[in-house]
This record gives structure tokens, C-alpha cells and sequence, in this order.
């Protein structure tokens, strides 16, 4: 998960309190698609603090949270993956 903001200094200080509370936080320079300008990249800071902490920073510094790619997990009822069916519900009897 990383913060991401547009103010070198304000990711900077976002990651400086995560450190001082005792997490990992590095500070890097991020590209977005389609951006021509590199100084109008913003800066993300990525991180392993929970996500509560992170969104605390980015509200206080006017940033947003990015979640990297990781792939949603499936829905689950106590544990186990919910069966999914295999074609569609008839309402009518077959004739």
C-alpha cells in the first residue's frame, strides 16, 4: 500500500512519522501514465504501517491512498471460497 502525494515535502514528512512509529517508509517519485512533465510527477510513499494510519497522512497532507495490484480476494463464508453456479437459475419447469 503506499500514500500518495504531491508535495515532496509533505511525503517526506508523512514518511518520517511512519518511521518514528516504527514502520518501514521510502519515499519515491511517482509516474503516472500519461504525464509529459516529470516535475509534475507526484511523490508516493510506500510503506507496511496499517492502512488507518496511511489515510490519516493522506487526508492531513490532501493526498490519496493507492493499493498496489494486488487482486481483490474472493468472497468467503467462514473460510471457505463461496461455490458459484454453473449456468443460469430456471424459473419455469422444462417442458
Amino acid at each position: 500500500m503506499r500514500g500518495i502525494f504531491f508535495d515532496e515535502d509533505d511525503a517526506r514528512a508523512a514518511a518520517l512519522v511512519l518511521v518514528r512509529g516504527g514502520f518501514a517508509a521510502e519515499v519515491v517519485r511517482e509516474r503516472l501514465a500519461g504525464e509529459d512533465d516529470d516535475e509534475d510527477h507526484p511523490w508516493a510513499v510506500l510503506t507496511d504501517a496499517p492502512e488507518i494510519q496511511l489515510e490519516m497522512l493522506v487526508e492531513t497532507y490532501d493526498g490519496w491512498l493507492d493499493y498496489d495490484d494486488e487482486t481483490p480476494a474472493a468472497p468467503t463464508k467462514a473460510g471457505f471460497v463461496l461455490p458459484l453456479p454453473d449456468a443460469p437459475k430456471r424459473v419455469k419447469r422444462p417442458e
